[in-house]
């Protein structure tokens, strides 16, 4: 029985990196936006340059689901490394799309998909002389059948194409040619052989599709961001690389052509935030981007920001660990280290976005956040967010907005002041100091800037009570930050229910669709999507009001719960985990089929890995 269904399926591609799949495959998945129909498109390659394997997963999902489903309907395999792991992976009722100018070997035996052979090599041999053009026209000859199998628009494919190479025309027409050959080979061999359809649909409105670090680039240069201190790191490389691409589009001075930011290659990760750091303090608006390994290395700068009182801005975009991990595999797991980074008693503020649109509001918000608690601020990112792209409402910017740069004193405020100004005193009641710009006065307003112990006046001390209230300062500080951080967003879907659910970030696609599913069959969730930290007093409550609450994440140690657990001294007995650890984005069908294991009293391993069904009989709940 094969599968059919219409703008609701799982596509995953299998290719070898380094062969230009990923532009083909990328192709498919525009194609698809272009007709109306929300996609969802996951590039999962190695760190390496070229030669291992690389997965490409789109899912075609007319209801607008845009994270991970789990399970695969078509694969398209063009890797024979992987060819027999993706046969056996592909769902009953599946579609399985290969290379038979070699045939299949004999353990290639099930009888409950469909198989469909094309003879790629041999049709890119016959077509084409270059070896490289073969080598990539195969790609593209794959993406014509399946304009035909999926019944798709061909003349979509056929003008991407030309939209693509416009300043390259000689480039348009062998690319057409592949698509044909691709899709009169399927036409002529394989009618009515797929049940997948895609047909237009008017489901995007004026959604668009970008990446989280284009977004959150852009985010940056409209924050006002001038200066970055930086040292390439994947996955973070392409959030700086956007904002220069943005910057030389909106900061050159138009009578001289100069440019109005500076981006600061640094020898490290802990130059680069220093970088990042003294441009603050100087008064321009400046940060750096990162991720695990590099946070650990600039947690010592963290602290010195944090303790002199220094507004930085510091992207984080997470991938697997610990120590080098997979970096090109996607977690949450910089949750803990980010939200205490430095030693000694040090909280940093945290903004979690779950799509491109958040990666661009929140980082805006970010630099006002820093400036007006002058701290660090950091925006909390991952792989999958920051480099797969997503369908996201558009990106929009109030044009009347005002930078917030916090309790800043001028020439002429100095001038005014009655009473003897302390940089590091209290006046208001919010915990936080006014301070001052260098060379705002010649002769007042100057101070000096420590990470040693300090007085509220700035002057050096070890006088232990003038410590201890410094340090109560800042916890007050950190209160004022709870009302200026997003709020978190709460939905009762039946006000009587005692189960939550409790997830942020790139978590939350997959969670939701997980909680709709569980809702047609009665089980009403409420949820809660955690969009900072310090955690606003409406999740304590939230928490209360319920007896089990279930917190999804993608990391081993159940992060979030711990900080949950630590900060509103919550009942460890409510908090239950489901995690993700594959280096994958967590997936719907195992978070579903997790919780009602739960709920129906399983003793079950928190994890929604496939590996973790290997060893169900020995599993726990945490």
């Amino acid at each position: 029985m094969r599968i059919e269904a219409v703008n609701d399926f799982v596509i995953r591609f299998a290719n070898v990196n380094g062969t230009g799949s990923a532009s083909a495959n990328n192709m498919f998945s525009k194609a698809v936006f272009r007709m109306g129909v929300p996609v969802s498109p996951k590039n999962i390659f190695p760190s390496n340059i070229q030669g291992l394997p690389t997965w490409f997963e789109v899912r075609v999902t007319e209801k607008g689901h845009l994270g991970s489903r789990g399970d695969v309907d078509f694969v398209v395999a063009i890797n024979g490394q992987t060819m027999q792991e993706d046969y056996d992976t592909l769902m009953p009722g599946g579609y399985f799309l290969y290379d038979s100018t070699k045939a299949l070997p004999r353990s290639f035996q099930r009888d409950d998909i469909i198989e469909i052979g094309i003879p790629l090599t041999q049709m890119c041999i016959d077509n084409y002389d270059n070896p490289r053009q073969r080598q990539l026209f195969k790609n593209i000859i794959y993406v014509g059948s399946l304009a035909y199998l999926f019944d798709m628009e061909f003349e979509v494919l056929t003008g991407m194409v030309k939209d693509q190479f416009a300043k390259k025309e000689k480039l348009i027409a062998p690319n057409v040619k592949a698509l044909e050959l691709g899709y009169n080979y399927a036409k002529e061999h394989f009618t009515d052989t797929c049940g997948l359809k895609v047909n237009r649909r008017d489901n995007i409105g004026d959604s668009i599709i970008i990446d989280g670090n284009s977004a959150t680039g852009l985010g940056a240069v409209y924050a006002g961001a001038t200066v970055v201190g930086w040292y390439p790191i994947t996955p973070s490389t392409s959030v700086v690389e956007a904002f220069e691409k943005y910057a030389k589009k909106f900061r050159i001075e138009k009578e001289t052509g100069q440019n109005k930011f500076a981006i600061l290659q640094a020898e490290d990760e802990l130059a680069a935030i220093g970088m990042a750091i003294g441009a603050n303090w100087n008064g321009a608006r400046g940060f750096t981007a990162t991720s695990g390994p590099g946070l650990s290395l600039m947690s010592e700068f963290l602290g010195l920001a944090y303790f002199a009182e220094i507004p930085v801005v510091l992207v984080d975009v997470q991938r697997s660990g610990p120590s080098t991990g997979m970096p090109t595999r996607t977690q949450q797991s910089d949750i803990i280290s980010a939200a205490y980074a430095s030693h000694g008693d040090t909280k940093h503020v945290l903004l979690i976005p779950c799509d491109p649109a958040e990666c661009f509001e929140m980082t805006a918000a970010a630099f006002d956040l820093a400036e007006r608690l002058q701290t660090p601020v950091l925006l909390m990112s991952d792989l999958d967010l920051g480099m797969n792209d997503h369908v996201s409402r558009p990106l929009k910017w109030d044009d009347n907005r005002a930078y917030d740069r916090g309790k800043v004193l001028s020439e002429e405020d100095l001038d005014n002041m009655q009473e003897r100004w302390g940089r590091y005193k209290d006046v208001d009641g919010d915990g936080i100091g006014y301070r001052t710009y260098p060379g705002t006065h010649p002769t007042k307003g100057s101070y000096f800037t420590r990470g040693s112990s300090h007085n509220e006046y700035a002057a050096y001390t070890e006088n232990s009570s003038d410590y201890e209230e410094n340090m109560e300062r800042l916890v007050k500080k950190w209160e004022t930050a709870k009302d200026l951080a997003p709020r978190p967003q709460i939905k009762y879907r039946d006000e009587n229910s005692k189960v939550a659910a409790i997830f942020y970030g790139t978590s939350a696609q997959a969670s939701y669709e997980a909680l709709d599913g569980l809702q047609e069959e009665g089980i009403k969730i409420n949820t809660c999507r955690i969009k900072s930290f310090p955690f606003h007093e409406d999740i304590k409550a939230f928490i209360e009001q319920h007896d089990t609450v279930f917190v999804i994440e993608q990391n081993r140690d159940a992060q979030m719960r711990t900080l949950l657990l630590n900060e509103l001294d919550a009942n460890t007995q409510k908090l239950r985990s489901i995690l993700n650890i594959d280096g994958m984005p967590i997936r719907a069908r195992r978070i579903k089929r997790k919780i009602e294991r739960m709920l129906n009293g399983e003793q079950v391993s928190p994890f929604t890995t496939a590996n973790s069904a290997k060893n169900s009989s020995k599993e726990v709940v945490a």
